[in-house]
């Protein structure tokens, strides 16, 4: 008789997180909800944002690293004319501008010109990147600024709106690529149109195909709610195999490319699949014109 824990259980959950709550709040409630310890994110999102965040459970954890560079949409408010030490309303105020000339037609001129497209975007200092091996929150805390690098971003939509009865504040839409900070999108727009600016209501509305309309509150979820594993690939090329092909892919085997019917060019990854649709491995490029497993789902 073995005396081990069932297995839990395995899967991808699209939940709705509130605000105040940090993404490893949100892990740790799920696994308490889910019964299990293997819980991971996609992606963390600030406290007091809201909005999608992506669990990889059990199993689907190792398959958290192919979410990380889908792209995000959000929503947000955007206040001219305040500037903050964190860029958004949690910040102390640092500087405040006059910018009650400002229409939201020249928000949009800037927004088009400026900061859509492929762009190069500052870290903010209230971030999880790490310099020098410590992360730049823990050093904003300590009230350390450090110099940070330029990194390139694409911001493939931004589109402003007023906020009725609420001069000065525009409501922003975005999306973007993975990597990009809403919150000095809005500092530079302020910038850029001669005065400063900062964020408040971030809300994540997607995660690639992930959006906010299948997302389910963090409080309710429950195993239930878990997608398959292969959801977290289900936006790589993929490929179905069966028989002794598919026993060699579950045993992690390098294979020639048309042996696993993978096209004789390209590097992959691949998301490899049984007849049944679930996912037993994902395989990439190896030498020559054979494929070998990046990683290899147990059954």
């Amino acid at each position: 008789m073995s005396g081990g824990l069932p297995p839990g259980p395995d899967g991808v959950a699209v939940v709705d997180k509130p605000a105040g709550w940090t993404s490893h709040d949100a892990v740790a409630r799920a696994r308490r909800l889910l019964g299990t310890r293997k819980v991971g994110h996609s992606g963390t999102l600030d406290p007091d944002a809201t909005g999608v965040l992506v669990l990889g459970v059990g199993k689907a954890t190792r398959l958290l690293r192919y979410l990380l560079p889908l792209g995000k949409a959000y929503e947000a408010e955007i206040v001219l004319g305040v500037e903050t030490t964190t860029l958004d309303a949690a910040g102390e105020v640092t500087a405040r501008h006059d910018m009650g000339g400002v229409t939201v037609d020249d928000a949009r001129r800037v927004a088009a010109g400026q900061l859509t497209g492929p762009i190069l975007q500052v870290p903010p200092m209230v971030s999880a990147l790490k310099v020098d091996g410590r992360r730049l929150h823990e050093l904003a805390r300590q009230g350390i600024e450090v110099e940070r690098e330029a990194r390139p971003v694409t911001v493939h939509a931004f589109a402003l709106d007023e906020v009725p009865g609420e001069p000065g504040v525009l409501r922003a839409t975005v999306e973007c690529s993975s990597g990009t900070y809403v919150r000095t999108l809005a500092a530079d727009l302020g910038r850029a149109l001669g005065g400063g600016a900062h964020l408040r209501a971030l809300r994540r509305t997607a995660v690639g195909t992930f959006t906010l309309d299948a997302a389910v509150a963090l409080d309710d979820l429950e195993p239930g709610h878990l997608r398959p594993p292969a959801a977290a690939v289900a936006h790589l090329p993929a490929v179905t195999v069966e028989g002794h092909v598919a026993v060699a892919v579950g045993h992690g085997k390098v294979l020639d490319r048309p042996t696993v019917g993978l096209p004789a060019e390209g590097d992959g990854p691949w998301a490899v699949l049984d007849p049944a649709g679930a996912l037993v491995a994902v395989y990439v490029a190896h030498r020559d014109d054979t494929v070998k497993p990046e990683l290899v789902i147990p059954a």
